[in-house]
This record gives structure tokens, sequence and C-alpha cells, in this order.
């Protein structure tokens, strides 16, 4: 099998990213070229900016990868790209330049599922930091991200994992639902880090937001309805205990801002973190780092419904995926996906965990978000099957996983 190197390549939305990794065992390099400052300004991603910018950054993001790893393409067994779900137009550039990598160097390619990607985030990780042993055993999966929200039974077979579809959500995922609370509050993008930044400031139980049970409708014969994200994710299957839905949060923060006269506030933020009619692809798109002086923006009442919005949405994740855990019988979640990576999901995940004698795993922050080091890892298992993609491999939006 040569060296073991695969190269990934990862475009599905708004990071072009490059890693090479060993055997799914060891990350020789791994390089993300973020466009948080081009889509700052829209409090989201834009698809066609989006694919703009990965024209741009791909060749040099790959490049980068290959001569922070040391290797060279005779080095690599094979290329490996994300072929969906994601953006139609971001998916297209990695994977055109991934099979005019593989066709030049004559290298097998393989296409790679983008939450099957997060999934072996945390299992690059674990192997990295102990041994390919500890993921020989069933787990289930909670994809946590901006455009992701889904519970997997992830479980190996062979030198592959099969996934079984637990549960998901049924309209905005739970990092969306960050992004919008933190534009509607005149925050910065991506919204995640700054209300988890802003969140220990305030009082997590001065707003008691709340989540309702997401019921079957009598008109579809017990069956949930189908939802913007049905395609990605078929729901009516699924037991509702294990549905999520972040949209009505979101609305119920619009609402608490509008009664209790938030609104100017939160407009002189956003025109402070964000001047109108400055240039905002440069540093001016780039909100403070400062904890003092976001703190400065922000009156108390704001930090109380930060806090409180938090509390909410990572105790619903909590409820719904340990509930999970125990109908299903697994001794171990993994928690992956860009809302992984705040601080607080992972302390109140791991105290949970710790408390029902469950093993618990997370991927490095850096691996939380989009990157290309856990496509790589992904396309391991299979290399060693001998599943490589045909030529006719194109993007597939609504790419499904189980």
């Amino acid at each position: 099998m040569g060296n073991g190197l695969i190269l990934g390549i990862e475009t599905s939305c708004d990071e072009t990213a490059a890693a090479v990794v060993e055997r799914g065992e060891r990350t020789a390099s791994s390089v993300v070229a973020s466009q948080i400052a081009t889509h700052a300004r829209y409090g989201g991603v834009v698809p066609e900016l989006a694919s703009r910018e990965h024209l741009r950054a791909i060749v040099p993001v790959a490049r980068a990868a290959m001569d922070q790893a040391g290797a060279s393409y005779n080095d690599l067994d094979a290329i490996a790209v994300t072929a969906g779900p994601g953006l139609a137009g971001a998916l297209l550039v990695g994977i055109t330049y991934a099979k005019a990598l593989a066709f030049a160097n004559r290298l097998p390619l393989i296409g790679v599922n983008h939450l099957e990607g997060h999934i072996h985030a945390v299992l690059l990780r674990e192997r990295e930091e102990h041994n390919a042993a500890i993921n020989d055993e069933p787990a289930l999966a909670l994809v946590v991200s901006g455009g992701h929200t889904h519970l997997f039974l992830a479980r190996p077979q062979g030198s592959l994992w099969s996934y079984d579809l637990i549960g998901r959500t049924v309209d905005d995922a739970a990092g969306e639902a960050y992004d919008k609370v933190a534009k509607l509050l005149g925050l910065g993008y991506p919204g995640g880090p700054w209300i988890d930044a802003l969140a220990q400031f305030g009082d997590p139980l001065a707003v008691p937001f709340s989540f309702a049970q997401i019921k079957a409708k009598a008109h579809l014969q017990g069956k949930v309805p189908r939802t913007k994200n049905a395609v990605t994710s078929p729901i009516g299957d699924l037991n509702s205990h294990f549905l999520f839905s972040f949209s009505g949060i979101k609305t119920a923060v619009l609402r608490y801002v509008e009664v209790h006269g938030m609104r100017t506030e939160a407009e002189r933020r956003a025109n402070l973190l964000y001047p109108p009619g400055d240039d905002q692809s440069g540093d001016a798109a780039r909100p403070s780092e400062s904890k003092r002086e976001a703190l400065a923006l922000c009156s108390q009442p704001t930090l109380d419904l930060i806090a409180s919005f938090q509390h909410a949405v990572i105790g619903d994740l909590m409820k719904k995926t340990f509930a999970a855990a125990e109908q299903l019988g697994v001794g171990r979640i993994l928690v992956t996906g860009g809302v992984a990576a705040n601080r607080e999901l992972r302390e109140r995940f791991g105290n949970e965990a710790m408390a029902r004698g469950l093993g618990i795993a997370f991927p490095s922050r850096a691996l939380s978000t989009d990157n290309a080091a856990m496509i790589a890892a992904a396309a391991w298992p299979r290399f060693v099957a001998g599943q490589f993609a045909s030529e006719n491999l194109s993007a597939d939006p609504a790419l499904r996983l189980a």
C-alpha cells in the first residue's frame, strides 16, 4: 500500500482545506484557508462568494499541505475529496481539482461524505493520542455544526464503518441558530465563538427558554412532515424523541429582544463591529478578539440572554443525545462538528457522560470545524476496501450518510 498517505481536500462550505494523513492515524499536515472575513459582513455564507474564494485558494492551500508534510505526489496512495453534502458550487471546486490531481498523478480518487469526515475527526484524534484499537466499538455520534445536527449510530464493519441515522434537526441546525442569534444581537460571524465567549458572563437561568416535544401530524400517518433538510436525512421513520428543532428558540430570542427594547443596542453594537462603508474584505471584517471590548458592547441583560440561549441549546442537545445512547445501549459518545468546539458544551457533555459511566470523545478544536484531515482520515478505510470513485464523480449537495 505504499506509504499510506492520502491527500484530503475539503471545500464543502466556506473553508478551503487540504491535509495529508497517514493511514487514518497520523496528521502529517493540515492547512485551512478561512473565508470568515469575506462572509462576516453578511452574517452568513454567500454561496457565490464562497465558490470564488475556493477558486483562489485551492491551489496554494494544496501545495502548502504537501510542503508541510514534506511529501511529493509520488509518495501518495490516493486523493480524497468531499463529495457532499454542501454548497454545490463550492463542492465542485474541490472535486474538479481533486480529479485533475488524481488523473495527472495516476492516483485513485476517493469521494467522502462530509458528515462521515466529521465523525472520523474524533477517531483520528483518538488514534493519534491513544491507539487504533480504541475505535473498534460502536458509538453514538452527534454531528453538530452550522449546517448539520444529526445523531448516528456508528459501527465498525471490517475495515469500513456503517452508520444508522437515529435523529436529526427538522429545521435549523444548532450552529445555524447560533449564527442567526448572533446576527440578531449585532455580534460577529460565525456566531458560536462570540456567544460562547460572552455566555460565561451572564445568568444562564435568566430567560427560561424551553423546547416543545416534536409531534407527528395525524394526516401524515404518524410520520414527521418533510422539511427543508429532509432530503439529506429522511425523518419519517425516526423516533420523534430524538428529533431536534432550533427554529423556535431563534424566534423566541427575536421576540425577547423586541419586547425588552434591545434592538437599538444590537444595531449600535453591529455598527461598531462593522462600520457601514468600510472595506469588509480586510481587517475591518474581523471582529475584535478581546473579551473586554466585546463585554463593553453588551449590557447585562444581553449577556443574560446570551447565556440563557446557549444553556438551553446545549441542554436540548444533551437531553436527546443521552436518551438515545441509553435506548441504544452504547458505551460511548462522539461529539463532533463546529459546535463541538464550544467550551460549555464540552464541559456539560463531559460531566454528564462521567455521571452515567459513558465514554465520550471530541475532536481537537482545530479539527472541530471544517478541515481536510478528517476527509483524508475517513478515506483510509475506503482505500483499504478498494472503494474508489469513478471518473463521473460530481457534487451531491444532498448526499446522505445513512
